[in-house]
């Protein structure tokens, strides 16, 4: 009787233990898979955290890259600017110079035009004096010779004859005012006495110091005189010769007009425009 009551419960016992064991395994088995699972979550996160360390690495690189990059074109941009510094430099001391050349030429083109002012103001100068002086001369051509000078004058005062052209037509007219003082000039033409009458005659002049004339007949003489009038400078024809004047200019003209030989004449003192003891 005790071991058909003990049978039924070890069988029970072995029952039990049976369906233990099986609920073990099956809890392994779960606790396998979930460590399985667990592995690979774990691989997959070694993975991302793999790949994260590689693209932090690669960042890294990247940016180290871009820092020399970046470095390297400082260091470029830097000589650069250096170089394009030092080209500033060089062209502000060239443009320094040229500015330098400039001011001194300028200065030397303000010297020359004021010199150039100097020399107009000198040669109207001396052109208005020689019109003084052709005014106050014989009146042999003078108008025209008067004009010339005049017209000189007002080509400087107003610039149109440049200085060159103002200095070579005032040596012009002085050269010629110059050989009307030293030449010897006879014309034949009508002349007016004091009288007002108009004769044909030989007009002679010596110079700026003689002028006389013998009428074609040879009956009239005289000889210009100069006078002050006023403060002003006339002449007039001075008739009043004695028979030693009238000779001795009706031989110099005849002289003159080869209607007797070459040869020295000698005019009395008294025939100059300016007169003399008789």
């Amino acid at each position: 009787m005790k071991r058909l009551n003990i049978l039924p419960f070890a069988v029970l016992v072995f029952s039990l233990s049976g369906l233990a064991f099986a609920d073990y395994e099956s809890e392994i088995r779960d606790l396998k898979m979930q460590k399985e699972k667990l592995n690979s979550e774990i691989q997959n996160l070694n993975n991302r955290i793999a790949s994260t360390d590689s693209m932090l690495r690669a960042d890294v690189s990247h940016r180290q890259l871009l820092e020399q990059r970046y470095k390297a074109d400082v260091e470029r941009r830097n000589l650069e600017i250096d170089s394009l510094n030092a080209k500033i430099r060089k062209v502000a001391a060239n443009l320094q110079q040229e500015r330098n050349k400039q001011a001194r030429a300028k200065n030397r083109s303000e010297n020359v035009a004021a010199k150039r002012r100097a020399l107009r103001l000198e040669l109207a100068k001396i052109s208005k004096k020689l019109e003084s002086q052709i005014a106050q001369t014989l009146p042999w051509e003078r108008d025209s010779r008067l004009d010339r000078a005049k017209s000189l004058t007002r080509e400087i005062e107003s610039g149109n004859a440049s200085e060159e052209e103002a200095f070579s037509r005032l040596k012009s007219l002085l050269g010629e005012e110059i050989k009307f003082g030293d030449e010897v000039a006879i014309v034949n033409s009508p002349l007016t006495r004091k009288d007002g009458e108009i004769v044909n005659a030989s007009i002679l002049r010596i110079g700026n110091q003689w002028m006389v004339y013998v009428d074609e007949n040879g009956a009239q003489y005289g000889r210009l005189e100069r006078k002050i009038e006023n403060g002003n400078v006339v002449y007039e024809w001075n008739e009043n010769l004695n028979l030693e004047e009238r000779a001795a200019v009706k031989f110099a003209i005849d002289v003159k007009q080869a209607k007797k030989p070459p040869q020295i004449v000698n005019l009395p003192v008294s025939l100059s425009v300016v007169g003399g003891a008789k």
